[in-house]
């Protein structure tokens, strides 16, 4: 059965770093990424996926990570703002969004409280990275985030 490891980074450089090394171990569609969007902060959200990706690939406050990660896109969660989401999570986050990003991660069997404490960082600024998989992976996951200097690493 699938489980899995969350981490957060203070910093886009650590996240990237970690999401580099997740993929060189062979790790790719497992990996999620959230954060912050604070170029749009204050705009209104764009609807056109293309404008979407190109404020994302462009200059959205992943960078780099939005090319490591399938599936990046932006959306906005209220009390919190415009995110980018990339992976997973994305497609978790936008049928939850009214939920927050704690509502979106008890579909993942994050408990509620916890979910919060993610959201609570995220709004914050920092970066939320979690990858599924299953078995002695989740170990060689979080291994790595914690490697990069992710803190609050759990697995569930």
């Amino acid at each position: 059965m699938a489980k899995v490891v969350l981490g957060v980074f203070d910093t886009k450089e650590q996240a990237e770093k970690a999401v580099q090394e997740l993929r060189n171990r062979g790790f790719h569609k497992e990996i999620s990424v959230l954060a912050r969007d604070e170029k749009r902060e204050g705009l209104e959200m764009e609807t056109d996926s293309d404008s979407v990706m190109e404020g994302v690939t462009t200059g959205g406050v992943l960078g780099g990570l939005a090319g490591l990660v399938a599936g990046a896109g932006a959306l906005a969660i209220p009390g919190i703002g415009p995110l980018i989401a990339a992976g997973p999570i994305a497609g978790l986050l936008s049928g939850a969004a009214a939920g927050g990003i704690a509502g979106g991660l008890i579909d993942w069997g994050i408990p509620e409280e916890e979910g919060r404490h993610y959201e609570e960082e995220v709004r914050k600024g920092k970066i939320l990275v979690a990858v599924q998989s299953s078995g002695p992976r989740v170990d060689e996951a979080a291994q790595v985030l914690r490697q990069f200097g992710a803190h609050d690493v759990k697995t569930h």
